[in-house]
């Protein structure tokens, strides 16, 4: 895709919000902990949808999960969640919502033990992130030997809703993985 005199990975279309997305925040490496949390969360709600269904009900996402604050979440009630089930700005989808408040516990704990989630994560890599040259959308990969041992290792944890391919969206989202293409602006900014 070509907008604005710069080229792009083309997968996010014409919407304007996935555009913004691709531009602003895909890939950019994160370092926040609530961040990786919305992206685990995010991630998880995205299995079996479109990242484009998901992003544009982010918004209700983070007012139903409390800004994906994780000690919010684990204390979230039987009554919020019958009122998450309801909520027709959310994918309502039962084990998805259980998942959530399930990983924050986990999540609180791999924060307990290392220090911070944002650790944790970034010493699969030794803190690189993992930069790739792709040509062609067809050619990134679903999953990668690194996603798969990151789903072991949260699985490990505690966590659920982290299958491999999952695990690789959100090592994308939060720039572990540079998955821009070669041509794309952003390839040689992940900031």
């Amino acid at each position: 895709m070509k907008a604005n005199d710069k080229r792009r990975c083309g997968w996010m279309g014409d919407d304007a919000l996935m555009l913004r997305y691709h531009d602003k925040e895909w890939g950019v490496p994160v370092h926040d902990d609530r961040k990786w949390f919305e992206f685990i969360v995010l991630d998880a709600f995205q299995a079996g949808l479109s990242w484009r269904t998901v992003l544009h009900k982010r918004e209700a996402f983070r007012r139903v999960f409390h800004n994906f604050v994780p000690a919010k979440i684990v204390k979230m009630t039987e009554a919020e969640i019958r009122k998450a089930l309801r909520d027709p700005g959310i994918i309502r989808n039962r084990l998805k919502i259980r998942a959530t408040i399930k990983n924050a516990h986990a999540f609180l704990k791999l924060q307990k033990e290392f220090g911070s989630f944002d650790k944790f994560i970034w010493s699969f890599t030794q803190g690189k992130v993992v930069r790739n040259s792709w040509t062609q959308l067809k050619q990134i990969p679903a999953s990668t030997p690194l996603s798969d041992t990151i789903s072991k290792a949260l699985k490990k944890n505690g966590f659920t809703f982290v299958g491999t391919t999952i695990c690789y969206a959100f090592l994308q989202a939060g720039g572990i993985v540079n998955d821009h293409l070669v041509h794309c602006f952003r390839h040689n900014r992940p900031r």
